[in-house]
């Protein structure tokens, strides 16, 4: 579904060049839920904005089922960390907010955005604006928006970073939902190695800055999963190894 081969990017800037990743190479199968976890500024959300289409790589190639990625569009849903929102709309609207800019008929708009809204839970919430609404409920708004479009690939850049546990941990279930449900390949960055084992069936492991594949780990443990029901053996033999991993390749700098 995505390879990627040989990626390498490198920014330029009046302070010189900074290396943020070096000869990338993974795959993704259809429908897997594949995350990416690192230390910080190992260049998880460069890898990201690449598979996006919104930066080019140095060297190396993207593709998507053997097209290369020359730019954005609407194979690829992007869901970030901080909403991005438009804070003048309502939920429905910002949802078929990318569906207007594309001229879609508008009773298909309103069918796509209603299967949307049902799809993340926020019926009855059609008509509030962003201002009204929880963080959890926010990024249930941009999970649909992403979605409405009916991508191939969901890409997430850190989308529960900002919330609170408690809804962290009920957004994960929502995710896990969401995602069987409208059958996406889902490429998700993290910090957060629990984060990763709860929701993925296989996660690679980048070292520190410039960022580098140190493995790709098999998630082997079976579905449905939750925080409260992983602290099993396997569990922690996991937790475990994902640890080792990224604290034993951190970069020169420490990140």
């Amino acid at each position: 579904m995505l390879t990627l081969d040989g990626i390498s990017k490198t920014f330029s800037g009046i302070r010189g060049h900074t290396e943020a990743v070096r000869d990338v190479a993974f795959t993704v199968a259809r429908g897997e839920f594949f995350s990416i976890i690192g230390p910080s500024g190992c260049g998880k959300t460069t890898l990201l904005d690449i598979v996006a289409g919104l930066t080019r790589p140095t060297a190396g190639e993207a593709t998507i089922a053997g097209v290369p990625i020359k730019g954005p569009g609407p194979d690829r849903g992007v869901v970030f960390q901080d909403f991005a929102l438009l804070p003048w709309l309502p939920v429905q609207d910002n949802i078929g907010f990318g569906l207007a800019i594309r001229r879609l008929p508008k009773d298909e708009r309103r069918r796509r955005v209603a299967e949307h809204v049902s799809l993340v839970g926020l019926g009855g919430f059609e008509g509030s604006r962003p201002a009204q609404l929880s963080g959890g409920m926010k990024q249930r708004v941009a999970i649909a928006r992403a979605l409405v479009n009916d991508p191939e690939i969901l890409l997430m850049d850190e989308p529960f970073g900002s919330l609170d546990a408690l809804t962290r941990e009920t957004m994960e279930q929502e995710l896990l939902r969401i995602w069987s449900d409208a059958g996406a390949t889902v490429v998700f960055v993290t910090h957060n190695i629990d984060e990763a084992i709860v929701l993925s069936d296989r996660i690679a492991v980048m070292s520190g800055r410039p960022g580098t594949v140190v493995d790709v780990v098999t998630v082997d443990l079976e579905r449905p999963r939750s925080r409260g029901t992983l602290h099993t053996e396997e569990f922690i033999r996991l937790q475990s190894r994902l640890r080792d991993l990224v604290g034993g390749n951190l970069g020169a700098d420490g990140s």
